[in-house]
């Protein structure tokens, strides 16, 4: 094997892995989604916090920011201050699909970027990443405000949301 088809063996694996962490992500939001009323989304623990909404509404702006218009070269439209500052808006639904059309859109462009773009250094949001820096953090950041979403939505229901439900969680690991 020479070393572009490593290469390429690499960027494809590590594209797949943040998808399956993507599609994880947006699992579990769509559980506490399900879990929560129409209300409820827009509910703010207390004044310096945000909303499911809100949340979800900054998710959309980053992952845009980061991965369709850095690492797929389009214009940056961002409005992060409207991501915050909304108190209602987009209902459940609308707000699922406005992700998941987000998330869909970048992970086909994760899907097309040649290695060349995974290391090419670019400036997002004011701080230096390579396409594969920009991955890493759309999927770190999607994780980070699931977990936000899924404490929120435990504190909104006093409920476990069953992510992991029929699935044995104490299996050892194995050499595969």
């Amino acid at each position: 094997m020479n070393d572009n088809d490593i290469s390429e063996k690499m960027r494809s694996e590590m594209v797949k892995n943040a998808h399956y962490r993507m599609d994880e992500s947006s699992r579990m939001i769509s559980i506490c989604l399900d879990q929560i009323g129409e209300k409820e989304v827009w509910a703010r623990p207390n004044n310096i916090s945000n909303s499911v909404g809100n949340l979800i509404l900054h998710l959309c702006g980053n992952i845009r920011q980061y991965a369709i218009a850095s690492l797929g070269q389009t214009q940056d439209t961002r409005d992060r201050d409207s991501e915050f500052s909304a108190r209602e808006g987009l209902n459940k639904k609308e707000l699922f699909a406005k992700l998941r059309d987000t998330v869909e859109e970048a992970k086909s462009v994760m899907e097309n970027t040649p290695v060349s773009e995974l290391i090419r250094p670019r400036e997002v949001q004011g701080f230096s990443f390579s396409g594969i820096g920009i991955i890493t953090h759309v999927v770190e950041h999607y994780s980070y405000h699931t977990g936000q979403i899924a404490f929120w939505t435990k504190q909104l229901k006093n409920a476990d949301l069953g992510f992991y439900d029929g699935v044995d969680l104490n299996v050892k690991n194995s050499d595969t």
